[in-house]
């Protein structure tokens, strides 16, 4: 005998709405769809002003990748107010009275987004290549916000769109915009974790969560999931480098490294789950660098920056200005940049638009990883050369970061730098505007006497 009508509909409807929980529990989890194609070369950027002119789609076209990964700061969709001292509307300074940054309606945020995936150079790439990706606070809504935002569940659908997110996927209906895919067939698995560092995000001087609860219990399953060949981990701001250790308190950066805490968790975590050819990538610095940690999972863990595709620290400032920002990139101290005689500039950071590029070399033995950020004519600024060997644990043991012999280059934290070498570019800052003021001063005198 057949239950009753309204009890069959009642038992689809609760079975759909449990299947519904049970995809959102598990977060977005993606298999190639079936394509078992070997994939060898990935592009990755992040920070790509709508408005302003994107040549570097050519070289990234050029260099052919199968999958392109966008890292955050897709648009600025926010709404930026000049910079005022004085005034009525103050939006800098001890008398600061409006914010710097205001966020936008969402028919502005739906208009960059169109205006961005209309971009001739990007559509080209869209026909190519396989285009997913993550946010940054930019095109999550507002400069620097995290969980407090109000308009971060509209932007997820915008973004999910302008990534063209099936209607049906689970990423639509969870709190966040993490996923993972699975490219290319078993024994040349790449799998890439794509991290959401804004919808649970605690203040930045909380030394709170970055991820929040649920994202770290999706990310723990995907850790300890099925071996890959190769494990991506993105991440719209910076893993190993922590800058804002030796710029403050002139100015700060967003990184993991703020957050301590939780930057000590991501480290056990991999090593935990004794998952071997981890790697992370990042954006939202505007300059490209690599970087390395050798003390946390048993193997390095490199980090590879690409910042900005069109966003970038020398166009910021006048152009005779460039020369001072190459030297205070190569005073500024950094335990964990990767140095090379191969870099454009001495200090191995690249202040003009850029982007990611890694090339796989399944045919080499052992396999090889060509890992660059690469200009907008697609030459190499600074690169990395790796064995997928070395991406392999050596010992089931953590090394200490404070080892019992004081400094060591990739394994010692910035914060950990000896304060004369951590505080350096203040304290020559401070001294240059003392000296500065000094010498203006007695010009002065000198012309009234």
């Amino acid at each position: 005998m057949k239950p009753p009508m309204s009890e069959r509909r009642w038992a689809r409807w609760a079975w759909g709405w449990a299947v519904v929980g049970s995809l959102i529990s598990l977060g977005a989890s993606v298999t190639g769809a079936g394509d078992e194609r070997v994939v060898s070369r990935i592009a990755f950027g992040s920070c790509a002003n709508q408005s302003a002119p994107q040549p570097i789609w050519d070289a990234i076209v050029k260099f052919d990748p199968q999958v392109f990964i966008w890292l955050g700061d897709n648009i600025y969709g926010d709404i930026r107010r000049p910079l005022q001292l004085f005034g009525k509307e103050r939006t800098t300074g001890p008398w600061k009275n409006v914010p710097r940054f205001v966020p936008s309606s969402e028919q502005e945020m739906e208009s960059r987004y169109t205006r961005a995936k209309t971009n001739p150079g990007y559509s080209r790439l869209r026909q190519n290549a396989k285009v997913i990706g993550t946010w940054d606070d930019h095109d999550y809504g507002l400069n620097d916000a995290g969980k407090e935002f109000g308009g971060k569940i509209t932007n997820q659908r915008l973004l999910l769109d302008f990534l063209d997110e099936p209607k049906d996927s689970p990423r639509r209906n969870q709190a966040g915009v993490y996923a993972s895919y699975t490219f290319g067939p078993v024994g040349k698995q790449v799998k890439v974790i794509l991290l959401d560092t804004r919808y649970h995000r605690d203040p930045l001087s909380s030394d709170g969560s970055i991820l929040g609860s649920e994202q770290w219990t999706w990310l723990e399953k995907e850790l300890m999931g099925p071996a890959t060949e190769l494990t991506i981990i993105g991440s719209s701001i910076q893993v190993v480098s922590n800058h804002s250790a030796a710029t403050g308190p002139m100015f700060y950066l967003e990184a993991w490294g703020r957050f301590p805490k939780e930057m000590d968790r991501l480290f056990k975590l991999i090593a935990e789950s004794k998952r071997d050819g981890v790697f992370f990538i990042s954006g939202d610095v505007h300059f490209g660098e690599i970087a390395r940690y050798d003390c946390g999972v048993g193997y390095p863990l490199f980090d590879i920056t690409s910042s900005g595709l069109t966003q970038s620290v020398e166009k910021a400032v006048p152009p005779p200005l460039n020369m001072v920002l190459r030297f205070v990139a190569w005073l500024t101290p950094s335990t964990m940049r990767v140095m090379s005689r191969n870099c454009r500039f001495r200090s191995c950071t690249y202040g003009l638009p850029n982007f990611g590029a890694i090339e796989i070399q399944w045919g080499e033995n052992p396999v090889k990883l060509i890992i660059q950020v690469r200009d907008t004519d697609g030459h190499p600024v600074t690169s990395a050369n790796v064995s997928l060997s070395e991406l392999r644990a050596y010992n089931g043991k953590l090394v200490a970061a404070d080892t019992a012999g004081g400094y060591k280059r990739h394994c010692s934290l910035e914060v950990t730098l000896p304060w004369i070498i951590r505080y350096r570019l203040a304290i020559l800052f401070y001294c240059a505007v003392a000296v500065g003021s000094f010498c203006w001063k007695c010009l002065r005198k000198c012309k009234l006497d």
